[in-house]
């Protein structure tokens, strides 16, 4: 591996299993347990979902992908690896084992493709401060909310499930809240979801009219955060005689507890008990389409950092 560009590709982490539930609930609560309430009401969700969120499958895929589509680009030339913000391998462990096999820089990137100060910015700080401390150049892939293969996958995920929904249906593209006050900041996130929405409703050819935006899984804290909330919105979209929800949940890119029980089973049923059609859109996962979108993402930057040593 000595003298390939080391990849740290980055997602949130999930527990391996029940017994590991409250010790990654801990480390998202920055080291403080959760109550009894919360703890017992995380495990209720993971329950309905089977036990086991998919998550680590899915991203373990993406890192597969990823590998074999910088390969087929340029062979022998990276080294891809997870890292994850919430369980192991941790970002510093990843860019540490980059290190240990002779990685000659490192890159970093999100399965996030909206940017914000509180979630794609503090991954690649993490991942850049591991990579200084090992001597190691970083740059990271600050955000991907237009790439055309990720609009095109969602775009046809769309087309897909709109066939199946009655007329009148309204489709809601969703991305995970986070506390209000990023507004205060002029946080990009909020917009880069809306630029991402209007895209692919321009692709689809959706009327003003037939899509919005909304919000989900909010986090159990005191402070507000950014709404309307998703299950708000599918009461709205029943009071106003709409027909159906097509959820397309743009800002998740693999399957997870946010979209098999917040969106499959949580929206879903307050929908269908307010009479209204519901389908979720597919996630991306390992798509090779946007994989590869994401590879060629890398190589770019890797080309430029090139280009500035040799001051090309």
């Amino acid at each position: 591996m000595t003298g390939r560009t080391g990849v740290v590709l980055m997602a949130y982490g999930t527990p391996s299993g029940p017994d590991a539930v409250e010790a990654y609930y801990t480390d998202i609560r920055r080291g403080r347990p959760p109550t009894p309430d919360q703890l017992a009401d995380l495990i209720r969700r993971y329950d309905a979902i089977g036990g086991v969120s998919p998550l680590a499958e899915r991203t373990e895929a993406q890192r597969s992908r990823l590998q074999v589509e910088l390969d087929a680009r340029r062979p022998q030339h990276y080294d891809v690896v997870l890292g994850l913000k919430h369980a192991d391998p941790s970002i510093e462990e990843a860019v540490t084992g980059l290190a240990a096999r002779g990685a000659s820089d490192v890159i970093g990137v999100v399965l996030a493709p909206h940017w914000s100060a509180l979630s794609v910015a503090q991954y690649l700080d993490r991942a850049g401060a591991a990579a200084g401390a090992a001597g190691l150049a970083f740059q990271g892939v600050e955000s991907w909310h237009l790439e055309p293969a990720f609009l095109d996958f969602l775009a046809g995920a769309v087309r897909s499930e709109l066939g199946r929904l009655p007329a009148g249906t309204t489709v809601v593209f969703s991305a995970h809240s986070l506390p209000e006050r990023i507004l205060t900041t002029g946080d990009p996130y909020p917009a880069q979801l809306a630029e991402t929405a209007d895209a692919v409703a321009s692709r689809v050819g959706l009327e003003p009219d037939t899509w919005r935006v909304a919000w989900q899984s909010a986090g159990r804290t005191p402070e507000p955060w950014l709404g309307p909330d998703i299950l708000a919105v599918i009461d709205e979209l029943a009071a106003a005689g709409r027909a159906g929800v097509l959820e397309c949940a743009c800002g998740f890119v693999a399957d997870h507890l946010e979209i098999l029980y917040d969106l499959d089973i949580e929206a879903r049923q307050r929908a269908e008990a307010a009479g209204l059609a519901f389908a979720r859109t597919a996630c991306v996962n390992d798509d090779p389409g946007v994989i590869g979108a994401l590879a060629d993402r890398v190589i770019a930057l890797a080309d430029s950092r090139g280009a500035a040593v040799t001051g090309g």
